[in-house]
Parts: C-alpha cells; structure tokens; sequence
C-alpha cells in the first residue's frame, strides 16, 4: 500500500499572471504535476438570452490538449465534436465563475474564459476554476483600467476556487493526482465561494459506499483547501485581505 505523504496537504501551488500577452487576462496555474491555461477575454457583446437585460455574462470552454495525457488525446476540433465530459466541465467553470460575478455591475459584456489543460495529473477541472478566477479578475481590472466600467463598480463579489478529495486506502485526502485518483474508493470535486457557500459538490463512490462520516471528513478537508487556495489567489494578485 502506497503512503499518502500528506492527506491534508495541498500539492504545490503555482499562479503565474499575464502568461499571454493579448488576452485581457492569463494565467498558468500548476497544481502538482498538474498545468492549465486560462485566458480571459472581453466581448462587448452578450448571448440572446440576455438581450435588454442590462447585465454582462460569464462562460468558459475547458479542453485537454493532445499531449496533456500520458498518451496522446485527439483534438475535438477534429472530430467536430465535443465529449460529454468536456462539456460538463466547461459548464461547471462557468457555473463557478459566475458565482464569483455581479454581471449587473460588469455591463452588457461577456468574459470568455478558455481552459486549455497543458498538462494532466489529476483535478484539471478544479485547477481551471482556480485560475480562471485570477484572469477573470484581470480582465475585469483591464476593463477599469480602460474607463469601459466605472471605478466604483464592483463586478467581483468575492473570491471562489476548487478542490479534489477523495478516499484512498481509508483515508481522506486533498488534491488527488492523477496515481492517487486511480485508486481512489471514493473521488469528489469541490467549488466553494470566499464565504464557505458551496457552488458544486461532485462525489462519486469508484469501489465502495462512502459514510457520512467520511463525506464530513472530506468536505472539511476541501474547505481548509480551498481557502488555502483563495489565499494564493489573492498573493498572485496583490488583493489585501
């Protein structure tokens, strides 16, 4: 049975600002072995849906690149289209970033944010929520740098960021790579915003029914992770506490 070194323990944490010089804002956040690229990028449009509404809108677009796995991943551009998981997870950054937006306050414009997983050793999704939060605030610094929104509006609520956890050998662990998933009893992806409200808990027994006293012990990891994330966050962008 392989050790866990430390179960509560994040692995290293890297955000790396204006990684691209064109995008409004751009991020390479490493988690381990882990390396994802996002991008934010304004549109002074917004989706039908929102027309007359007078509020700005969120998305984003998760994509593994070939070579980001152990063997080589075909790219859906190829194919013409989208795996369900690729979906999933550029709905659930979406979902995540809007949770950390007043788009009443960012105006009738939308932030694209682009995912493109570089390198994959576990919790890719959770490791672009994470940054993107970085280079959505960017961009939504760019945008008041520019006069395209007043000082005084406030289009970021707060923070928000994900995790992985999981159980493995029975016990409880933060941030799963890619060896530590796959042997996984129980694997789970937390997203939480600044004030400890959740946006999406996903969980999922691989081998074996997990306990509610197993799902406290993982959600309370998750959280301490998650927090120590949006402290990094802030560190990467020079916000205050």
């Amino acid at each position: 049975m392989k050790k866990v070194p430390d179960p509560a323990a994040l692995r290293k944490v890297k955000i790396a600002r204006g990684y691209t010089d064109y995008a409004e804002g751009s991020v390479l956040i490493e988690m381990g072995k882990t390396r994802v690229l996002c991008t934010a990028s304004v549109e002074e449009k917004i989706p039908a849906f929102l027309r007359e509404s007078k509020l700005g809108w969120v998305t984003a677009e998760y994509s593994l690149l070939p070579r980001s796995t152990h063997t080589r991943v075909a790219r859906e551009a190829v194919s013409g289209k989208r795996s369900g998981r690729t979906v999933e997870i550029s709905r659930l950054i979406g979902r995540a970033l809007r949770a950390a937006v007043d788009t009443a306050e960012l105006g009738e414009r939308s932030i694209l944010i682009d995912c493109d997983v570089l390198q994959a050793d576990g919790g890719t999704r959770c490791a672009a929520i994470t940054g993107a939060m970085v280079a959505l605030y960017d961009a939504v610094a760019w945008l008041r740098q520019q006069g395209r929104i007043a000082e005084e509006c406030q289009p970021i609520k707060q923070f928000v960021a994900a995790v992985s956890v999981g159980m493995v050998d029975g016990q409880a662990v933060l941030d799963l790579s890619y060896e530590e998933d796959s042997r996984a009893e129980v694997d789970m992806n937390i997203v939480m915003t600044e004030d400890d409200r959740y946006v999406e808990i996903q969980g999922t027994a691989e081998s074996a029914p997990f306990s509610d006293r197993q799902l406290t012990q993982m959600k309370k990891l998750a959280h301490a992770g998650i927090q120590e994330l949006i402290v990094l966050q802030k560190q990467a962008l020079g916000v205050k506490e």
